[in-house]
């Protein structure tokens, strides 16, 4: 289940009065898709927001709680992302705001090489994100969906916007683009449909003025 377009801005900016500190690391899941692991591994040193981009090239995994990082699973998820104004926007705001944070913690704060940490200076541990997500899911009162399904709705709103299929899976880290396209089958057999029918009421438009 994805949320719809005004659901989703609904829950960014219910998690922006609400929680702050996870606010920019739900964002950039809800807008360009990375997977959970991925959000929570982004090295500080991948993130170039003066040219836009981000590069996914470590993650944090976890074994029941145990956490610890690692690459991504397959050649396909090393990937640079683009970002889009608005994110580069929010995330250019949080790095002013986790700068005074470490102002706070002083020099004995850790420095882990994340780009998204708490307050304190350590880690999001994936569960932890997943936890408060459902949290704030219910207390934002919206419908229920799971926090990889930011994920799904990244892409169906790319999708929909109608951003090729080989730059959504791109972005998603797919192998292939046989993959993407399984797993949103719906959302693209509806896009070639509405494809279908643009032509032809081209093709129809033209007949009338040559009529």
């Amino acid at each position: 289940m994805v949320w719809t377009d005004d659901l989703l801005i609904q829950f960014l900016d219910y998690a922006a009065e609400h929680a702050p500190e996870l606010h920019p690391l739900l964002h950039l899941m809800a807008y360009r898709g990375p997977r959970r692991g991925e959000a929570c591994g982004l090295l500080d040193a991948e993130v170039r927001l003066a040219k836009g981009e981000v590069s996914i090239v470590n993650q944090i995994a976890t074994h029941g709680y145990e956490a610890h990082q690692k690459r991504p699973k397959s050649d396909a998820g090393n990937r640079e992302v683009i970002l889009d104004p608005d994110t580069v926007a929010v995330l250019t705001a949080y790095k002013a705001r986790r700068a005074a944070w470490r102002r706070a913690a002083g020099k004995d704060g850790p420095d882990t090489g994340l780009f998204f940490v708490r307050p304190d200076g350590r880690p999001w541990h994936p569960n932890a994100v997943t936890q408060r997500f459902r949290r704030l899911v219910k207390q934002a009162g919206l419908p229920p969906i799971r926090l990889h399904d930011l994920r799904h709705g990244a892409a169906t709103l790319a999708l929909d916007a109608g951003v090729d299929i080989k730059v959504v899976s791109d972005q998603l880290g797919h192998s292939t683009t046989t993959l993407t396209r399984d797993t949103y089958q719906s959302v693209v057999k509806r896009l070639h449909h509405e494809a279908a029918t643009a032509v032809a009421d081209r093709i129809k438009n033209k007949r009338r003025r040559t009529a």
